[in-house]
């Protein structure tokens, strides 16, 4: 039968078109390349992303019980967020002194659109707060910087360091950090700033009928910055003076007159003990637990917690604080400060990603080895050759929709990978029929792979469809859920269509050049 003979259809078409084309085998090894970069410039990470809108108001209000807030405040604000558009809840907290209202949207909704919409609605519904309050502090959720990629934790080696000197030295790395490329947020947990601590004895103050306030303005005075004065003499000579830093060591605050009692000074080491220590008023403290002798210790840490911006690769982030922190460690080392990398979001990305990418390819070899012995080492050859095709234009279309290389989008490869190989081994297989039809012999090979292409092309195409139909259905999944699995909804449809478009072409023109009639 003469290839001229019946009506082709696509996969006819573009077998006939690309058989001998003379820039098919470069289409082949361009796609590969473009896959293998692909692979290497998209983003990774451990998990999808999930997109998340929402923010919170906090409005002080000094001096104002918790019922008078929720009735005044916290009730007028909700009643008129309702105003925004994909508002799933909203929710305030009273609290004396203090209003908080939180405002969720829903899962998926574009972020920037829904953060301004959240802002410019505050503003101009500030109006209805009452007289009083202070400035409302308007903060915006943003899931890219607000989960830590990396966190660094530094301890003291021994005793010739406090926790006050460790901070000074981590903070300077901190800024170091945050100077890395696509670095967004970092944040200190457990730092321990210095500052002089006045332990106030609460029976002498009574005693010298003293409050607290006049303890506070007489120190809110003395570190109050005084300014250079300059003036003129008669003989023209300019004089310059100043005050030294107020507070220079604990005896300079001891030495604060607060009041005078019976003609008498009191001074802030009557009523008080002053000591120089750190902020031990923030409450802030973390340690680091190990091991030794079976036994389990404690010692104080610092950590740095570091965030990346939005659509940037994690594992390189993390290499590059790596390669910073490794740069630090003579400096720490002579320091007597110690430091473990306690969080490394980048290598349990790349780790899984390279993982899955293994299991890919054990996957291919294993389809191969069952083709040789159902059709034939050619076949099996052909058939194993379009897989890094189908999964190379798979990964670069992803990455077009700003899709990042996950465990779940890979594992949405690996599942479908029996789907992605079933077109191949459809246009190899009726191939491989044809070749012993009573009438192969008055045909040649290239003939033999269109017709045989365009023969299942109508059903192959509506079988792939209806599969495709399927994955497509988990954009109906709503919430948490839905948005972790969307890389399957994505990455398995885009898998199977261009398995289609590989299969019709490259299948026929690696069949036309490997199969020969004696086969």
């Amino acid at each position: 039968m003469n290839t001229k003979q019946y009506k082709k259809n696509v996969a006819g078409k573009l077998a006939a078109i690309f058989i001998e084309h003379p820039l098919t085998l470069m289409l082949s090894l361009f796609i590969i390349f473009m896959g293998y970069i692909t692979l290497q410039i998209s983003p990774r990470e451990a998990n999808p992303q999930i997109a998340v809108a929402g923010g919170v108001i906090i409005v002080p209000y000094p001096g104002v019980k918790a019922a008078a807030i929720q009735k005044i405040i916290v009730e007028p604000l909700e009643r008129r967020l309702r105003e925004i558009e994909d508002v799933e809840d909203i929710y305030g907290i009273a609290q004396d002194n203090l209003a908080i209202i939180n405002v969720k949207f829903f899962l998926g909704v574009n972020k920037e659109a829904s953060d301004f919409k959240f802002y410019t609605s505050v503003i101009r519904n500030l109006d209805v707060l009452p007289k009083g309050i202070m400035q409302p502090i308007i903060k915006t959720m943003d899931i890219d910087t607000d989960i830590a990629i990396s966190s660094i934790a530094f301890y003291p080696k021994d005793d010739s360091i406090s926790m006050t000197e460790l901070y000074k030295k981590v903070a300077k790395i901190q800024t170091k950090i945050n100077r890395i490329k696509n670095v967004a947020i970092t944040d200190l947990i457990g730092e321990r700033k210095e500052q002089y601590n006045i332990e106030v004895n609460l029976h002498k103050l009574s005693a010298y009928h003293l409050s607290l306030g006049q303890i506070a303005k007489a120190v809110k005075g003395l570190t109050s910055r005084t300014p250079d004065i300059t003036g003129r003499t008669k003989s023209n000579k300019i004089v310059v003076f100043g005050v030294d830093k107020a507070i220079q060591n604990c005896n300079d605050i001891n030495s604060l007159i607060v009041t005078t009692y019976n003609n008498s000074p009191i001074y802030i080491r009557d009523v008080a003990k002053v000591s120089k220590g750190d902020d031990i008023q923030n409450m802030k403290s973390a340690t680091l637990t190990y091991a030794q002798n079976g036994l389990g210790h404690e010692i104080p840490q610092t950590t740095i917690s570091i965030t990346k911006k939005h659509g940037s690769n994690v594992v390189d982030v993390d290499e590059a604080i790596a390669v910073l922190m490794d740069s630090l460690k003579p400096e720490l080392d002579k320091d007597k400060i110690g430091f473990i990398i306690t969080r490394d979001d980048g290598y349990t990305a790349n780790h899984s990603v390279n993982k899955l990418v293994m299991h890919i390819v054990i996957s291919v070899l294993i389809i191969g080895l069952i083709l040789i012995v159902a059709l034939g080492y050619k076949e099996a050859l052909i058939v194993s050759l379009t897989v890094p095709m189908i999964i190379s234009l798979t990964l670069f279309a992803g990455y077009m929709l700003g899709q990042s290389i996950n465990k779940v989008s890979l594992f949405a490869i690996l599942v479908s990978l029996g789907l992605l190989v079933d077109s191949a081994i459809i246009v190899i297989e009726n191939i491989h029929r044809h070749f012993h039809d009573h009438d192969a012999k008055g045909k040649t090979v290239k003939e033999i792979a269109i017709a045989a292409t365009n023969e299942i092309g109508n059903p192959t195409n509506l079988a792939t469809v209806a599969i495709i139909m399927t994955f497509l259905t988990m954009f109906l999944v709503g919430g948490t859920v839905g948005q972790y699995i969307r890389p399957i909804a994505i990455f398995a449809p885009l898998a199977m269509f261009f398995s289609l478009i590989v299969a019709y072409i490259f299948t026929p023109y690696f069949a036309n050049k490997f199969m020969k009639k004696d086969d």
